[in-house]
C-alpha cells in the first residue's frame, strides 16, 4: 500500500478520493502539568509519535490517512498545578463527535483514534460508541500504553519521562529524586477518581529520575511495532 496521506499537506479532490477506503488515524492528547520537569505537551507529543511511527511502519491493505493531532484534552483535574490547557469532558466529546461528523461528510467511513492521556480514556470510549451510530462510522479506539511493556506507566514518572527522553530529550529537565510517594487508593475491580489524590503526590507519580533514554528507546519501539500491527489488523477488520 503507498506510504501514509497527512490530512494537512493534502489538497481536497485527493482527500474526497482516498477518504471511502481509508482508515483515518486521529492522535489526542492533552495540554496539560507533568511536574517540574516534563513538558505541557507530554501527552500530544507522545500519541503523535507513536500514530506517525506506526503508520509509516504499517503495511496495511488500504491507505492511512494521518489528521492533525488534537492537543487537548479533558484535564480538569491538573488545573490547580499550573500549566493546563482543559476542556471540560462534555467539550471534549463534543470535539470528537464533530470531528468525526466532518470525516463522515466527506466520505469517511474508518476511524482510529490514538489517545496519549489518561483522562481522556472514558471519553474516548463514549465517543467510539456515539459516533459509529450518529456517523455510520467504524471506530476503533486505544490508548498507547496498552502496547507497553513496562510496568503501569503513572503520570510524568518514570515511563513517560523515559519516553520523552527517547523523543525530544531537550524537553525534559533533570528530575530530582524523591522518596516513594503515597500509594494511590485502590479498590479491586473498582475505577476510583479523588482530586485529592493528585494534591498528595504533587500532581506527578512514582519516580521519573529514573528515567533513562535507553529504556524510552525500548519501550517506544515496542510500542510502535504492535501499533504498526494494530492498524494493519483494523484496516482489515473495519
Amino acid at each position: 500500500m503507498s506510504d501514509p496521506l497527512r490530512w494537512a499537506d493534502t489538497d481536497r479532490e485527493t482527500l474526497r478520493a482516498e477518504l471511502p477506503e481509508a482508515l483515518v488515524l486521529l492522535p489526542v492528547g492533552a495540554t496539560e502539568q507533568h511536574g517540574p520537569h516534563l513538558a505541557t505537551g507530554t501527552d500530544a507529543l507522545l500519541a503523535h509519535t507513536v500514530t506517525e511511527r506506526a503508520a509509516a511502519l504499517a503495511d496495511a491493505p488500504r491507505r492511512l490517512i494521518l489528521a492533525p493531532p488534537l492537543p487537548f484534552g479533558s484535564s480538569d483535574h491538573h488545573l490547580p498545578f499550573g500549566g493546563t490547557l482543559s476542556l471540560t469532558p462534555e467539550t471534549f466529546l463534543a470535539v470528537l463527535l464533530d470531528l468525526a461528523r466532518s470525516i463522515a461528510a466527506q466520505g469517511g467511513r474508518r476511524l482510529v483514534v490514538v489517545n496519549g492521556h489518561g483522562g481522556n480514556t472514558g471519553i474516548c470510549q463514549a465517543f467510539a460508541q456515539a459516533a459509529a451510530v450518529r456517523h455510520d462510522l467504524s471506530v476503533g479506539y486505544f490508548d498507547y500504553w496498552r502496547f507497553a511493556e513496562a510496568a503501569a506507566p503513572g503520570h510524568a514518572g518514570e515511563f513517560e519521562t523515559a519516553l520523552v527522553l527517547a523523543v525530544r530529550p531537550e524537553l525534559v529537565r533533570k528530575p530530582k529524586s524523591r522518596p516513594d510517594p503515597p500509594p494511590l487508593p485502590a479498590v479491586d475491580r473498582v475505577d476510583l477518581q479523588a482530586t485529592s489524590v493528585w494534591r498528595s503526590i504533587d500532581g506527578y507519580t512514582d519516580h521519573p529520575a529514573r528515567a533513562t533514554e535507553e529504556n524510552g528507546r525500548r519501550w517506544l519501539d515496542g510500542i510502535v511495532d504492535a501499533a504498526a500491527a494494530a492498524f494493519v489488523e483494523l484496516a482489515r477488520t473495519l
